[in-house]
């Protein structure tokens, strides 16, 4: 038994110990008290509230905080209202209530004592500010989350400093990993540059009412390889990355932890948000050809806001106008710099352009473009920056890449000397599990094991604006247990002023 459980098994103990004497004073049956629900619904009788309070204990997630409400209102029946009591109610009940249930100097008062207490005007607002700490926590938790977007990469559907709507119960919404943390902020705390949450109470995975994930949903996650983080580089420069270019030359992990003191490890709800689009679900087989999404076999079908870079070459006779330039390609037209940097070097006429579906049909329809001349910039050849980083093996690029099976929960795969370097951090950091070799052979848990069944669904992301993004084509999948929430609606933009069309569009 972990020490985990053992804290929780100590924890529910003293707080059913505690309640049955609470009740014994309370004149209510004691050995009621150790009855879950029931002992909440003899409360609220005997405090002579409303029974829908009894009711909303119902509703996942926040019914838990009406439980601990609750709780709070028995206290105060014992003639307990100040900060302090109500906090030991909420924070440490396993050790509160056996003391208000035991000790001689604690009775139950009843409701008497509730109808002629009256709060100081300084207690209204602390208890305010509280209720809206607690309310505003549970709602970015569990129901949504506002998210801005930082990059590029999932250019045009998404532009940056697109504010957004990200919600939290589309795919369920998760327990926190980490649930004792300092609200509104992240893993870092404003001042300081420490860690903005405690690490002594870990939860595992739980989703309530899970939904799968739909293919093009865009999705927010926690980025799968952020479990360490080199934090001068937070993540545009993940530390796996780092640790293979530092092993190139001839460094290993221990060297460079000996050398760093600015490496952390972060549990899985406290990486960094990424946001981008899932094209493959778990079960699914991708495959790139030629900068070509294939998803079982079959085309898919590109976002019709996503980018891609093309070369395009020009007879000479004139030049894209001003509001094509403006509009279309996000370039100044009267800035002779910003339009030198579209033109290929040692290439009279020909540029390189970073246009949308749509924008590459207009493009073509200009007379002065040359026939046939546009054409995708692609990466076709295998340099070893993509997953899973096994150049032997799988001689992939970020244009040709594939085919790749995703794995499924409940699905089994037969390990191999080549499929290994794909599915094993899958198998040992994601699920758990310890993975040694031997020679040929896997142990897995100390086993020898040929074949493995996953715990858990995978999805492939990848961002729309494809040259210009780290996606899964470089680290590899998305767990289940890292999926934060689907991104529904933009709320406002900004760039040099508020961007009117986009404020309060659907995501799509």
């Amino acid at each position: 038994m972990g020490l985990g459980w053992l804290i929780f098994i100590v924890c529910t103990i003293g707080f059913h110990l505690g309640l049955y004497g609470m009740f014994k004073k309370a004149g209510i049956t004691p050995w009621k008290a150790l009855v879950p629900f029931y002992n909440t619904y003899l409360m609220v009788l005997k405090m002579e509230l409303k029974l829908h309070w009894f009711f909303l204990q119902l509703i996942p997630i926040a019914g838990q905080f009406v439980s601990i409400w609750l709780c709070i209102k028995f206290v105060e029946h014992f003639g307990r209202f100040s900060l302090i009591h109500h906090a030991a109610t909420v924070f440490i009940p396993f050790l509160y209530f056996p003391y208000l249930g035991f000790s001689k100097d604690e009775r139950y008062a009843g409701t008497p004592v509730i109808k002629n207490y009256r709060k100081s005007a300084t207690r209204e607002w602390i208890d305010a500010a509280v209720f809206a700490v607690v309310a505003a926590t549970i709602i970015r938790t569990f129901i949504f989350e506002a998210y801005v977007i930082p990059t590029g990469s999932m250019e045009k559907t998404l532009l940056v400093n697109d504010f957004l709507f990200v919600s939290k119960t589309s795919y369920g919404p998760r327990i926190p990993n980490t649930p004792l943390a300092f609200p509104f902020v992240h893993h870092t705390l404003p001042v300081g540059n420490s860690k903005s949450y405690l690490e002594w109470i870990k939860l595992p995975y739980k989703r309530f009412l899970a939904s799968p994930i739909e293919r093009n949903d865009v999705v927010v996650f926690n980025y799968p390889v952020g479990d360490t983080v080199i934090t001068e580089f937070q993540s545009e420069i993940n530390y796996y990355d780092y640790l293979r270019a530092y092993s190139s030359r001839g460094g290993t992990r221990e060297m460079l932890l000996a050398e760093r003191d600015d490496i952390v490890v972060r549990p899985v709800d406290k990486r960094e948000n990424f946001i981008k689009r899932c094209v493959a679900i778990a079960g699914d087989t991708i495959t790139i050809a030629n900068g070509e999404l294939f998803i079982n076999g079959k085309a898919s079908t590109m976002p019709p806001a996503s980018e891609m870079p093309y070369y395009v070459t020009l007879d000479g006779t004139s030049f894209f106008p001003d509001d094509f330039i403006r509009d279309d390609l996000n370039v100044q037209a009267d800035d002779p710099e910003q339009r030198d940097l579209l033109q290929v070097q040692d290439k009279p006429n020909t540029y390189r352009l970073t246009l949308t579906p749509e924008q590459v049909k207009k493009v073509k329809a200009f007379s002065f473009v040359v026939p046939g001349s546009v054409q995708p910039d692609l990466n076709s050849s295998g340099f070893g920056n993509t997953f899973p980083y096994d150049t032997t093996n799988f001689k992939w690029s970020e244009d040709n890449f594939g085919p790749l099976w995703i794995p499924q929960k409940g699905s089994s795969i037969k390990l191999n000397s080549k499929n290994k370097a794909i599915y094993r951090r899958v198998i040992e950091v994601y699920e758990g599990n310890k993975w040694e070799e031997n020679g040929d052979k896997v142990l897995i848990n100390g086993k020898e094991s040929i074949d493995y069944t996953f715990k858990m669904n995978y999805y492939w992301l990848m961002g729309d604006n494809r040259h210009n993004s780290q996606d899964s084509r470089f680290w590899g999948f998305v767990p289940e247990d890292h999926v934060v929430g689907k991104a529904t609606l933009i709320w406002f933009s900004w760039q040099n002023g508020p961007r009117w069309d986009r404020i309060f569009r659907t995501i799509k």
